[in-house]
């Protein structure tokens, strides 16, 4: 049996714990993981296995700490950069551009590397910082180049939250009001798409700038999209517009299409569009509507298919909305197969497992 290492006291196996993970720095962050676990009784071999480090390395830090304490953790090499000069920042300066990061920059517009290579050069008295500098200490302060989402300034928060938490309950008691069928939990939305480009970053070869062609024409169809999230199954139409007639041709396709009856009933959540509320929708008998939150597209699963929907249209340019239809009748039949990246968009952690 391997035989376990003894540490010096210097931090019980808790602090050593709290170490781990409130540290910043991944070399150091991996060490005091290390530490922690040989503190609690594991052999640096399993510890090191456990943390990804090779165990002659983990056998040297446990020694280091042994003799030296906290000191043997740092990672000596994080305040010289890659060409071996000092860092721009020391520690106390970090923790100022964090707190500048907060608030907007003195121009009043967005943070960019640039902004951020200038605030370096004013508070260190640098006479020049490459705007690159500044995206690396961007980094360093652990921020990255995000697309907020959206959220729509009506919607309102504790409907949001009551419909989250009171989603399960209601399709319980829909498998309550039907003994012995199947009840299933479906998400449905509308996408418009159309002869108006749609204009997307995309990776090519440096050095070379991508060029779409575009001709702004105002011709559209719609793609209503079903999606089951705790399966990633999907069924999709291309219909030409949205109101009640085609609503209700869309519905009866769908439960045709699921085989819904008596033993297999749905629950189809959906937003409150006029023709998804309006007395005029004819419902199989099997299904049954369960509306959002007004303002809650955030809640509605079906909204992030439409990037997918979208990928074979980026950046392309239709002749006629014929083409863009066969274009997508061909992307809607591949990602009716692709059920498990589906399911990983879409099954929210907050659905219940229906």
């Amino acid at each position: 049996m391997p035989k376990k290492v003894e540490l010096v006291n210097h931090l019980s196996a808790e602090e050593l714990k709290a170490a781990y993970r409130s540290s910043q720095d991944a070399i150091e962050s991996r060490r005091w993981h290390l530490l922690w676990k040989v503190a609690t009784g594991w052999t640096i071999k399993n510890s090191a296995l456990a943390v990804g480090l090779e165990y002659e390395y983990a056998r040297r830090i446990v020694k280091k700490y042994n003799t030296e304490g906290k000191t043997a953790v740092i990672n000596k090499k994080k305040a010289v950069n890659r060409q071996g000069r000092t860092a721009l920042l020391d520690r106390q300066q970090l923790q100022e551009l964090a707190a500048a990061l907060k608030e907007k920059p003195a121009d009043g517009g967005l943070w960019t590397g640039a902004k951020v290579a200038k605030w370096i050069e004013e508070k260190t008295g640098h006479k020049k910082v490459w705007s690159q500098r500044g995206w690396d200490y961007l980094k360093k302060s652990n921020y990255s180049w995000k697309i907020p989402r959206q959220k729509h300034r009506k919607g309102d928060p504790q409907a949001q939250s009551e419909f989250k938490s009171e989603l399960p309950e209601k399709v319980r008691q829909m498998q309550v009001r039907n003994p012995g069928a199947t009840v299933e939990l479906w998400f449905m939305d509308e996408h418009r798409v159309g002869l108006k480009p749609i204009i997307r970053r995309t990776w090519t070869p440096i050095g070379s700038k991508p060029v779409a062609i575009v001709e702004h024409r105002y011709e559209w169809l719609y793609v209503y999209g079903f999606v089951h999230p705790q399966s990633g199954r999907t069924h999709w139409f291309l219909i030409p517009r949205v109101n009640i007639e085609w609503f209700n041709l869309a519905i009866a396709s769908f439960a045709a299409a699921i085989e819904v009856s008596e033993n297999k009933k749905v629950m189809l959540v959906l937003d409150r569009a006029g023709w998804h509320r309006s007395p005029q929708v004819e419902l199989p008998p099997a299904i049954e509507l369960e509306l959002l939150p007004a303002y809650s597209p955030e809640l509605q699963p079906a909204e992030r298919l439409w990037k997918l929907v979208d990928e074979p249209l980026v950046n392309q340019h239709f002749e006629t909305i014929d083409r863009l239809e066969e274009v997508l009748s061909k992307r809607c039949c591949i990602l009716a197969g692709m059920t498990e990246e589906i399911h990983n968009l879409t099954a929210y952690h907050w659905l219940p497992a229906a």
